[in-house]
């Protein structure tokens, strides 16, 4: 990447993720001086970022606004969260979401917890980048989706795009949020082109997208997984299924009014993430949906999700790992024969 990227990706027809977001942090950082970036390597001189998500915003804005920080995720988010409190909006990158597990004391106990603490009186303002997803061979430690830790406390708003245009219109949203905003990118996808977003759109946090519109099945996904649905649905229109594909994009607080009215229209619900299965955040969504529309459902409400272990990595297990577009439209098929019984 280079500097012209930073001035005119979002007016390109088509970008990648990777350039919305950094179209994203440049629009931030030069509406709001209040707006800095910090982490491992974010710099130009560091090269912005492992993967350039950075490049070109410290030439642009100087190293005092995009600060390479050293390895020390625990510095990293406890100068974000003094920042925070004392006016300022720090956008911080923790480099791995494996590597959040360093800072989780500051994440959890301070964070998302002085709102509440004071009385409301101490907001939060900050946004933490972290990137994840298996899919090139990173290995166990480097690789994990964990939405379901920060879904699960109190205080912290979750966050996963998966095209051009929402990751941009998210990261602005969120770094306007007056409360901490986990954000959270998936490696595999930088690469994936969509419309360009004009300058200064935002997508409102909490607010679902109806990817495609479909009769027989809603199947609900986020991140990589909403582009893996999207797959799904076209080999189930070949069995003549039409499929409803839902991105979250926020996972945390997620939007129950636009997936209860998809599921009241199919009667059946498929829920799909990269998370290992077992008390990942489609339980959530799942015992929700079995709750709500009891006794309305056509067919149990199921989930796809990776099996529990630690990703691996060894290429052919690492495929097996993560929900392929075959295992979605599988499953979704055999809940739309089921309801027919």
């Amino acid at each position: 990447m280079n500097d012209a990227i930073v001035d005119t990706a979002i007016n390109t027809h088509r970008i990648t993720i990777l350039q919305a977001i950094n179209a994203a942090l440049a629009d931030a950082l030069a509406d709001d001086e209040r707006v800095f970036v910090l982490g491992e390597d974010v710099g130009d001189a560091e090269g912005g970022g492992i993967v350039g998500v950075t490049a070109g915003l410290s030439k642009r804005f100087g190293d005092d606004r995009v600060r390479s920080t050293p390895i020390s995720e625990q510095a990293i988010i406890g100068a974000s969260i003094g920042a925070a409190i004392a006016g300022w909006k720090p956008v911080a990158e923790i480099m791995l979401m494996n590597f959040v597990t360093v800072a989780m004391d500051m994440i959890v106990n301070h964070a998302a917890k002085l709102r509440y603490m004071s009385g409301g009186k101490t907001s939060v303002p900050m946004v933490i980048r972290t990137m994840t997803g298996a899919g090139a061979s990173t290995g166990g430690q480097h690789a994990d989706y964990l939405e379901g830790w920060f879904a699960h406390t109190a205080g912290l708003k979750v966050v996963a795009p998966s095209t051009p245009e929402d990751a941009y219109g998210l990261l602005r949203s969120a770094i306007d949020d007056p409360d901490p905003v986990i954000f959270i990118e998936n490696l595999i996808s930088y690469g994936n082109k969509g419309p360009a977003p004009v300058s200064g759109h935002r997508v409102p946090l909490g607010k679902a997208r109806v990817a495609v519109e479909g009769k027989d099945i809603t199947i609900i996904a986020y991140s990589a997984m909403a582009d893996r649905a999207l797959q799904a649905a076209k080999i189930l229109s070949q069995a003549g299924i039409s499929a409803e594909i839902i991105d979250l994009r926020t996972i945390s607080p997620w939007d129950q009014e636009t997936v209860f009215a998809s599921v009241a229209k199919t009667g059946r619900a498929l829920v799909v993430h990269e998370a290992v299965k077992p008390f990942g955040p489609g339980a959530e969504v799942a015992a929700t949906l079995s709750s709500e529309f009891f006794g309305r459902l056509k067919a149990p409400v199921e989930r796809i999700g990776a099996p529990f272990t630690p990703v691996p990595f060894a290429k052919s297990l690492e495929d097996a790992f993560i929900p392929s577009p075959a295992r979605i439209a599988n499953a979704a098929q055999k809940l739309v024969e089921q309801g027919k019984l």
